[in-house]
């Protein structure tokens, strides 16, 4: 399901004007623990790949002039141009964003040597936030935590002013969200994957959401469309409303057009939350697509071999 590609060059100039585009006024939530005010959606540059240079840094600058003040990324994002998007698109207004990057690297000498690149990239001397990216496996949980761990390094950022905050992210297994919690208490944020589906199968809002909101965390979200395959049965409002109306206080959006970007603003500055009954409801509805054929991205505990009562690991 595909949404609204990107304008061609000749139709930027018909956009809004930044002024009237601010007038819609994303609404922004206190992002946990971290103090902070974010707009409860925010561009995210994963997608990047999807479309060009030029139309990336497009893409990124019609975010704030939008409103939008939380800009996600990653070490790995476009083997590292994604992070130079922000460093172009950004310049200038960079103190006026929440700029957020995050390493795969499970040893402390490797995440500090990316998040030197990061910080180049970006053209800047700090990020916001910075995160343990995508961790999956026990064995991952154990690398960062054992010696010269990359725990060591995030700590050694947030010490020296080069991360404001340090947290984690996944989206395979709840039950390893879980014992990255177990391991450490002075993560400041957490990012995961939420959607109306989710629930049903391998859940990380029934299992890890709770957990977050009693630790005060920041708490982000991401996949609200199941990478756009509920577009098939939802509405595309419905899907950000379900995951906004959750206790968390950022989006995380991966727009590639101008018109996803406007889209996105729309709903996100209209929003009015879900009653519960209304909640339960949609996962009513989703719960027939659930499993890995809808989210590929978390483990397939429906193969032989891998008991029912699974725990994680």
């Amino acid at each position: 399901m595909r949404r609204r590609s990107l304008l061609a060059a000749p139709a930027l100039a018909a956009l809004p004007a930044a002024s009237e585009a601010k007038a819609l006024e994303v609404p922004r939530r206190v992002f946990g623990k971290t103090g902070e005010r974010v707009s409860i959606i925010g561009q995210a540059g994963g997608r990047f790949p999807l479309i060009s240079f030029d139309d990336a840094v497009a893409v990124t600058k019609r975010a704030y002039d939008l409103g939008l003040n939380y800009f996600d990324n990653a070490h790995s994002y476009w083997n590292g141009r994604s992070e130079e998007v922000y460093g172009v698109a950004l310049a200038g207004v960079r103190k006026k964003c929440f700029v957020t990057s995050k390493s795969t690297q499970r040893k402390a000498v490797d995440a500090t040597r990316e998040l030197e690149l990061t910080l180049k990239r970006m053209k800047t001397d700090y990020v916001d936030l910075w995160q343990i990216h995508a961790v999956s496996e026990l064995d991952e949980v154990n690398q960062i935590f054992g010696p010269g761990g990359a725990i060591e390094a995030f700590e050694k950022a947030k010490k020296e002013g080069k991360a404001r905050f340090i947290g984690f992210t996944g989206h395979r297994d709840p039950y390893v969200h879980l014992e990255m919690l177990k391991r450490y208490d002075k993560y400041d944020t957490i990012l995961m994957p939420l959607h109306m589906a989710d629930p049903s199968y391998l859940s990380f809002e029934k299992l890890v959401l709770p957990e977050a909101v009693k630790r005060g965390l920041g708490i982000q979200g991401m996949k609200s469309t199941a990478n756009s395959k509920l577009l098939q049965s939802f509405s595309f409002s419905e899907c950000l409303r379900y995951t906004l109306s959750l206790p968390i206080h950022c989006l995380a959006v991966g727009c590639t057009s101008l018109g996803q970007i406007e889209d996105d603003v729309r709903v996100a500055a209209s929003f009015k939350p879900y009653a519960e009954t209304e909640l339960a409801g949609l996962r009513e509805k989703a719960a027939r697509f659930k499993g890995p054929g809808l989210e590929d991205w978390k483990r397939d505990i429906t193969r032989a071999g891998i008991p029912n009562s699974y725990q994680g690991g």
